[in-house]
């Protein structure tokens, strides 16, 4: 099937084809229809599969112009980069349409974002945070809302955001089209889905842990932090083919750590990228990446999930991911749109559970490579590796019991406390050191 089959308008249909799109993919030719008929749909798709396209384009199939400047078609998502992702798309498909669109997030100017959505848009995509503080500001009406699309579920309810989710649902309307789109079907995604939608169709392409039949998997045992360093040196800069390289590693710091090691000569083409990096750094990097003025980007997890970085030649795990599922959300940012891609993953010896997990999830082993024999092995350990039977052990002695004496000096007599009563008269004759009488009483 191919996008003219699915009779999609002429305005829109031109914008596909500008974009090289000819074919639909899996999950895009299933949930065109489905989603056209008006019911509530849950997609699971992973990462790379064309899920964003799956839900815009019948949305906007369905737009209809309208002299309202509240939205019609409200979509929700975990991140600013993949609001700003959403965004773009949105404008890319109504090349020849007249809709408007805006991305709110936190982070940014929120007199700014108001002024915006105040002036009127279409389609508003957003942070569950920052929606919920503009729709309290009482800018954004939310009763023309017709289709609410929930993208990256599990990702948001991961990061809290269900008391967002939940305070949004409760104020637009109840008469609505529901779409949920989450790459792995967890107990609260189920919970969630059971609470706020109306028997939806459940639609599956691709479901998380099936591998990505585009991308060339292998892995290398690596004892250590250096070690490792050591050898993603001489896999980016002493061969070829490594033109786009996406690295994950499991933390901030580590990330910038990494960046220092091996940024010495090629500081113009490393960029890094995490939490801790303000908004306008974040985007200028991806960008940068996007253009190709960096060809190395250190990641955390937080693009793992909905950037879509187009044509990254090799993804490498730095770092074995604690959680199965996230392997598949980092390799699927490579062997996209049919293009191959390559996934390398470095495992240590406290790594071996996490890959029989991830192998296991994927029914398939990775391929080991055999260690290069120019790569230097380190001997040298963070503190993080140090084995703990190389701490040493302190003993405190405690007193016995029978030996602890009292804490303090003894008291002095006339501190101690008796049980003895004591009469008026006996404590007049310790005073006066005799009987005190009334004396004879006159007659």
């Amino acid at each position: 099937m191919n996008f003219n089959e699915l009779k999609i308008s002429t305005p829109l249909l031109n914008a596909i084809n500008d974009l090289g799109f000819t074919e639909p993919t899996v999950i895009q030719e299933r949930a065109f229809s489905v989603i056209m008929s008006g019911k509530d749909v849950v997609g699971i798709a992973q990462t790379g599969t064309g899920k964003t396209l799956a839900f815009l384009i019948p949305c906007l199939q369905q737009w209809k112009y309208s002299k309202v400047k509240s939205p019609q078609i409200l979509i929700i998502v975990p991140t600013r980069e993949l609001v700003m992702q959403i965004v773009h798309e949105v404008e890319k498909l109504t090349t020849y349409m007249n809709v408007v669109v805006a991305g709110i997030y936190g982070g940014a100017n929120i007199k700014t974002q108001t002024k915006t959505v105040y002036q009127g848009v279409d389609v508003l995509v957003a942070t569950p945070g920052r929606l919920f503080d503009i729709i309290m500001l009482g800018v954004i009406k939310l009763k023309t809302i017709k289709k609410l699309i929930v993208d990256e579920i599990d990702e948001m309810l991961d990061l809290g955001f269900r008391h967002q989710l939940v305070n949004i649902l409760e104020l637009i309307p109840e008469k609505r089209q529901n779409l949920m789109f989450s790459a792995t079907l967890t107990k609260d995604v189920e919970q969630f889905i059971n609470e706020y939608f109306y028997t939806p169709l459940k639609i599956e392409a691709a479901p998380s842990g099936t591998p990505l039949k585009d991308i060339i998997q292998t892995r290398y045992d690596v004892p250590n932090y250096y070690t490792k360093v050591n050898l993603i040196k001489s896999l980016l800069f002493e061969n070829n083919g490594f033109d786009k390289v996406l690295i994950f590693v499991g933390s901030k710091k580590l990330a910038d750590q990494l960046y220092g090691d091996i940024s010495e000569s090629h500081q113009n083409k490393i960029g890094v990228i995490h939490s801790n990096k303000s908004q306008n750094n974040r985007f200028k990097t991806v960008d940068n990446f996007h253009d190709g003025t960096y060809s190395i980007l250190i990641a955390t997890d937080i693009v793992s999930r909905g950037i879509d970085i187009s044509e990254v030649t090799h993804v490498i795990n730095f770092d074995t991911p604690e959680v199965p599922e996230n392997y598949i959300h980092r390799i699927g940012r490579t062997g996209r749109a049919d293009k191959k891609g390559n996934a390398i993953t470095f495992v240590t010896e406290r790594d071996l559970v996490k890959l029989q997990n991830i192998e296991g999830m994927m029914k398939q082993e990775i391929q080991i490579e055999s260690f290069p024999e120019n790569v230097q092995i380190s001997e040298m350990l963070t503190l993080d590796e140090m084995p703990d039977d190389n701490m040493k052990e302190v003993i405190v002695k405690t007193p016995k019991k029978e030996e602890s004496g009292p804490a303090f000096h003894e008291k002095l007599e006339k501190n101690l406390k008796t049980r003895i009563k004591i009469t008026r008269s006996q404590q007049m004759k310790k005073k006066y050191k005799k009987p005190k009488t009334r004396g004879q009483k006159r007659k």
